[in-house]
């Protein structure tokens, strides 16, 4: 689900806590190390996704926040700001020249730079926190 934040909105917030749970508290994110990635360059994106990336030929941006039962990936696009929801069961991560997020039928890939190799750290990060929430789940089979 691809929402328009960029303005406050009661609905928004609501809907981000239902779908990929609750920001950690400042607490646990000093634990964590951070729950932010830093801003990645958006190499190509799915085509049902054009509509929230700059039509001139501008660079486009993004970053990544872990929740606890999901992530939200925020993109500009001029003075606009969208925000992805993508719940653990529904990410599928792919490390292909740079890395992969798909979802929902969307994909976004980010560049292999300067700025996605800064982010290694980030990827472990969320790679396990997904693997944890998925563990919850685990069924026997018989």
């Amino acid at each position: 689900m691809i929402l328009n934040t960029t303005h406050n909105n009661k609905e928004h917030k609501q809907i981000i806590s239902d779908l990929v749970g609750r920001s950690f508290t400042l607490l646990e994110s000093l634990k964590m190390k951070g729950i932010g990635s830093k801003r990645m360059i958006i190499g190509e994106v799915s085509p049902n996704f054009m509509s929230v990336l700059n039509s001139v030929s501008d660079i486009n941006y993004a970053n990544i926040e872990l929740r606890k039962n999901g992530i939200l990936i925020f993109i500009n696009k001029g003075l606009q700001n969208f925000t992805w929801l993508i719940p653990y069961y529904q990410l599928v991560i792919y490390k292909t020249n740079g890395a992969s997020i798909h979802a929902q039928g969307k994909f976004i890939h980010f560049k292999n730079n300067k700025t996605f190799k800064e982010n290694k750290r980030f990827f472990d990060k969320m790679l396990n926190e997904k693997i944890r929430h998925d563990e919850q789940y685990n069924f026997q089979y018989v």
